[in-house]
């Protein structure tokens, strides 16, 4: 057999070629045409537990633990999904729905919990003494701060509820967002600016105002979740959703989030808020997939990958 420079020579530009585009892809997070992006798994939503599992191929991450071991095991199970471990949890606020499972999560996977100060005080007081020593990894933020879990960057910002220091949240990664904002009295603008730009946006929609108003809660109590520290209604998230300065429409799944089981009911939130989607400008209609998330029902896991072709320049740089 003869030897061929040429084609020896040409053979070698292909494979570092072929190498230089594997690093490439990788460096971007490309793996066969889709960029690694979050899937999102709502565990649970509402006034008896809150748990949402936000996850990358490399990072999990915990949002809240309202649930106790055994029933968070249950639904990982329901959605055929085992967690080895846990790269953090992020607490939003210290109410029971939100940390009432914090010990016996931390029992299941030791990992780092993330509040603001504020919260972790709180969360501790309201905690058994016999628990505390569970709590032994902690990060504090502040409202306004950005921080990395994994390959996830987390942005906390301040949301009014009646809580020692209660926040909201977003998770990004390789251009893909996820925000979650339950438990809020009203919608500040500095808030809908954080919800801009959301793939995945989880809106709390707590209350139909006839319901409650009606409803058996003693009259402190009907004043406290329609006050502006309490909860959001499905006429105040209606007016938010059709309002193109507001909400942007850009999210590929809506959730309506935190319905009260006693003041509110699937249909009535979700009529109210596709009624005022369709009251959208056609030039800002939303495309996405409208969903309620459920107290009892796990939902997901939802992946929000997407297609290489969303990233032009990066797809011509490494033609």
């Amino acid at each position: 057999m003869r030897w061929n420079s040429n084609a020896a020579f040409r053979i070698g530009i292909d494979a570092r070629a072929a190498l230089c585009h594997y690093r490439r892809s990788a460096f971007f997070g490309i793996i066969r045409g889709r960029a690694i992006g979050i899937r999102v798994s709502i565990l649970a939503s509402g006034s008896s537990g809150n748990l949402t599992l936000i996850e990358t191929e490399t990072t999990r991450v915990l949002v809240d633990a309202g649930l106790g071991k055994r029933e968070t095991l249950r639904r990982l199970e329901a959605l055929s999904h085992r967690i080895e471990r846990l790269d953090g949890i992020v607490i939003s606020h210290e109410h029971s729905d939100h940390v009432g499972g914090l010990p016996q999560i931390l029992g299941l996977w030791r990992t780092t919990v993330f509040f603001t100060e504020a919260t972790h005080r709180a969360t501790m007081q309201c905690m058994p003494e016999t628990s505390h020593k569970r709590v032994t990894q902690v990060e504090h933020f502040c409202p306004g701060d950005r921080f990395d879990i994994g390959d996830i960057e987390v942005s906390a910002f301040a949301i009014p509820h009646d809580a020692a220091d209660p926040v909201g949240f977003t998770f990004r990664t390789n251009g893909t967002k996820v925000a979650i904002v339950t438990d809020l009295g009203y919608l500040p603008e500095l808030v809908k600016h954080h919800l801009r730009g959301a793939d995945c946006l989880i809106l709390e929609s707590n209350h139909d105002l006839e319901m409650l108003k009606v409803g058996p809660y003693p009259w402190h109590i009907k004043q406290r979740v329609m006050s502006r520290t309490g909860h959001l209604s499905n006429d105040a998230v209606s007016e938010f959703l059709a309002d193109p300065e507001g909400f942007d429409g850009e999210a590929r799944y809506l959730f309506l989030a935190h319905l009260s089981e006693t003041n509110n009911n699937a249909d009535v939130a979700e009529i109210s808020a596709a009624e005022a989607l369709r009251r959208r400008p056609a030039e800002c209609a939303f495309h996405g997939e409208l969903r309620v998330a459920s107290q009892r029902i796990p939902m997901g896991p939802f992946d929000l990958s997407k297609e290489t072709e969303s990233f032009p320049a990066i797809n011509k740089a490494i033609a």
